[in-house]
């Protein structure tokens, strides 16, 4: 620069004078205060030229934080209008031509005129008039500042404790604030908010605010800490107890098939999707294994109720297919007449259709034997694209066979219904209990009545069998039954279900089966067609 005007301001407190005209050097995400002394580092080509430029004015600069950091060149609208004279203290240059700096805050000032220069910017500055109030308020925030910044310190592990001693030993209460507003760890604008104003009771409002914030989120990150690193260790605890627990099972002659069974049930639980009661047994049962002798008769049941629990439909199922035409072409096509029995058959499954939701009754199909009644139930599972399963309850006595033996008992399985859908694979299938009527019940309990909870819509999707011991839905099963005659069907069962006669056939229908079907079929069979 040429020769210039230069104005001459005085600290109050006799610090050094500055002129009125300065070099500017932009700064990005740091706001510079009075008193505080920082290092700096300066790296753009105007910011070196403005450094150089200071040097030969008695060392000060302007310095004023970027509104975006990212700008490469700024301009007045980049930058505060409000900043801080600095005195330059040291200067080290480095081998890249980067500048390291260390600087001392002198005093706030306001930018009133920008010169953007070939070189560097200047700025023509006025020092902003403070007030400095007194009072009980002033004495109660000082207060609450330094034991806040105290806890601030403590919490943080980025500032010395010598920080701490420097700032609570600084008399003056403004030098204290500003000392503090430059250490805590807070975003530019809110740090450029204490830097702007000039009140220094409204400054300490805010100082106290922005610390009590700062604190609450320090906290919050040391709990995560906490919980993270209790986490860890207890990771690190369990893989170390695992490893001894390999080791004693190996002194103890366990195989290694043994932990190798315990993973390969670890790995199809995590591939298997459950319900939550039904995974906590699981994951239950499996930390019982890991904890037993290979051969020993209990790991055998062990392993038994876990194959069950894995290998149950959970959430397989069929997608129903309920094409009204094609379903009365299959009925057609595997029996003969049987026009009533169809008709209520397709009602059935239209409002199947409609409501999306088994509802109302259960069907049972009622006449003698060989008319037709469980191929009718094979023949609604093939047209609904569902799988098809049978459970002869000739002769069922034993509740058990119902609901399943208690894993107490030698040989302990579970009930019927549980291993129909374990052999049909999916949760959906058209279920046929066949021949109710003989049905009957001793002192081992009535498998009629458990029969009842199966069959029952607002109980059957918490079915409980005894050997698997958690909840199952049965809720989305067709269940159909047969029986020879309603003499001897459990009465409560018949009210929860719609009876269908299926008659017999005439002679003029067995004619005409015999013609169409039979004689065909035992042609084909001994190879004369």
């Amino acid at each position: 620069m040429t020769d210039q005007e230069i104005t001459v301001f005085t600290d109050d407190d006799g610090a050094a004078e500055f002129p009125e005209r300065l070099p500017l050097l932009p700064l990005r995400d740091v706001v510079v205060f009075p008193t505080m002394v920082t290092p700096l580092l300066v790296g753009r080509a105007r910011s070196v030229a403005a450094l150089e430029a200071a040097m030969d004015r008695g060392k000060f600069i302007c310095v004023s934080a970027q509104y975006e950091a990212d700008v490469e060149d700024p301009r007045a609208e980049d930058v505060y209008a409000v900043g801080t004279v600095i005195k330059i203290l040291q200067i080290i240059r480095t081998p890249d031509e980067t500048l390291k700096i260390l600087v001392e805050g002198r005093a706030r000032v306001r930018i009133r005129e920008f010169e953007e220069g070939d070189d560097f910017s200047e700025v023509m500055v006025e020092r902003l008039a403070e007030t400095h109030e007194e009072g009980t308020e002033l004495e109660a925030l000082s207060r609450s500042i330094k034991e806040r910044f105290k806890e601030y310190v403590r919490l943080n592990k980025r500032l010395p404790d010598e920080v701490l001693m420097s700032v609570l030993n600084m008399d003056a209460i403004d030098q204290m604030t500003d000392s503090i507003s430059a250490y805590i760890v807070a975003k530019v604008p809110e740090k450029q908010e204490l830097l702007e104003e000039t009140s220094l009771l409204e400054r300490m409002r805010r100082m106290n605010r922005i610390l009590a914030e700062e604190l609450d989120i320090l906290e919050l990150e040391q709990r995560i800490d906490s919980e993270v690193q209790s986490q860890v260790q207890k990771n690190q605890r369990e893989f170390y107890l695992n490893e001894q627990l390999r080791a004693i099972r190996k002194e103890l002659g366990y195989g290694a098939d043994d932990d190798a069974d315990v993973d390969d049930y670890s790995s199809k639980l995590e591939q298997t999707e459950l319900p939550a009661e039904a995974r906590e047994a699981a994951q239950r049962e499996i930390a019982r294994l890991a904890k037993m002798p290979g051969m020993s008769p209990e790991a055998a049941v062990v392993r038994n109720y876990l194959d069950t629990l894995l290998e149950l439909p959970w959430n397989e199922r069929s997608r129903d297919r309920l094409d009204m035409k094609k379903v009365r072409e299959h009925l057609d096509a595997d029996h003969f007449g049987l026009e009533k029995v169809k008709e209520r058959i397709l009602e059935f499954l239209a409002v199947l259709k409609l409501t999306k939701k088994l509802q109302g009754s259960i069907l049972c199909l009622v006449g003698p034997p060989g008319v037709g009644k469980t191929s009718l139930g094979r023949s609604i599972a093939e047209s609904m694209n569902r799988k098809f399963v049978r459970i002869s309850l000739g002769g069922v006595r034993d509740e058990a066979e119902i609901r399943g033996h208690r894993r107490t008992y030698v040989g302990a399985l579970p009930g019927r219904i549980l291993q129909a859908l374990k052999r049909a694979k999916t949760n959906n299938p058209v279920l046929v209990l066949d021949e109710i009527e003989k049905l009957g019940a001793d002192v081992r309990g009535d498998p009629a009545a458990a029969l009842l909870e199966v069959l029952d819509p607002e109980q059957n999707h918490t079915f409980r069998d005894h050997y698997l011991e958690v909840a199952y839905d049965l809720s989305q099963v067709m269940f159909l039954a047969t029986a020879n005659s309603l003499h001897g069907a459990p009465p409560a069962l018949l009210d929860r279900m719609e009876i269908i006669e299926v008659p017999g056939y005439t002679r003029a229908e067995k004619i005409d089966i015999a013609r169409d079907f039979l004689i065909p079929k035992q042609l084909s069979s001994h190879g004369l067609t």
